[in-house]
């Protein structure tokens, strides 16, 4: 569907393909056709779960420096909030979203990765944020996505640091939730998202906004987010299924037809 971005879609699995050679490095034309693979994802009916995937070799090595190592204040500040907004999307798609990493995810690589709800990384990949290095700071959710996910002292060491976290580590302190050998990331990845693709759509999708915006305000407003996601979903088909399923054969066999 672009230069550096494709979406393959099979068995109710979409595939989120980056393909700029040689590291994926993100620049605005990625981040641009990044966005729209994300709305066509959200919207395709045929589509119940996501996959981001760089390739066998890597996943993404950050943005593109040679575009930025000249840019100054005007033209940063324009140009952060293109790559933000594709990764917002990407964390808005609302179905399940797993990130197969092989390789580098490194600055807006990670960034990317973390906007997923899920990550399944090779054994050799590293990950991390090494904007420090170059004398800035992430600048599309290292900052606020990584502490959300593994704790602020650690996102501060990652951060502080540059350093490149190797996949166990990175296992162990909760940034992946799978490791795999290097050639099997993709098909991990995919065994994980199958089990999603024939479930209740509409329910997976209000599980997600309703933990996702739940952590973003009070508990009682988070409560109140999740009892109108809760009774909006007594209007649907596959609540009927489920629970005329569960009567009938007992748990864990009924079919959704994500109505």
């Amino acid at each position: 569907m672009g230069e550096f971005i494709r979406l393959e879609v099979a068995d109710g699995i979409g595939t989120v393909r980056l393909d700029r050679p040689p590291v994926n490095a993100l620049n605005d034309q990625l981040a641009g056709e990044l966005a729209a693979a994300a709305d066509e994802a959200a919207a395709a009916a045929d589509i119940r779960a996501v996959i981001l995937y760089g390739g066998e070799k890597v996943f993404a090595a950050g943005g593109d420096i040679s575009e930025m190592a000249e840019a100054d204040y005007a033209a940063m500040a324009t140009r952060a909030v293109g790559l933000q907004s594709a990764l917002a999307r990407v964390a808005g798609i609302p179905k399940p979203v797993v990130a197969a990493i092989t390789g580098y995810a490194l600055g807006g690589g990670l960034e990317l990765a973390l906007a997923a709800d899920f990550r399944v990384a090779g054994h050799s990949a590293r990950l991390g944020q090494p904007e420090i290095l170059l004398g800035v700071i992430p600048g599309a959710g290292g900052t606020q996505r990584l502490p959300r996910l593994v704790g602020p002292a650690r996102a501060k060491d990652i951060v502080f640091t540059g350093r490149m976290v190797p996949a166990a580590e990175a296992h162990a302190i909760g940034l992946v939730d799978l490791l795999a050998p290097d050639d099997s990331v993709y098909a991990a990845a995919q065994d994980m998202v199958r089990r999603y693709a024939g479930g209740p759509a509409l329910a997976l999708r209000a599980a997600k906004q309703a933990i996702d915006h739940g952590l973003d305000v009070d508990l009682a407003t988070g409560l109140e987010i999740e009892r109108l996601q809760f009774a909006a979903l007594f209007g649907t088909e596959d609540q009927r299924a489920g629970m005329r399923s569960f009567l009938e054969h007992g748990p864990g066999k009924a079919t959704f037809a994500g109505r």
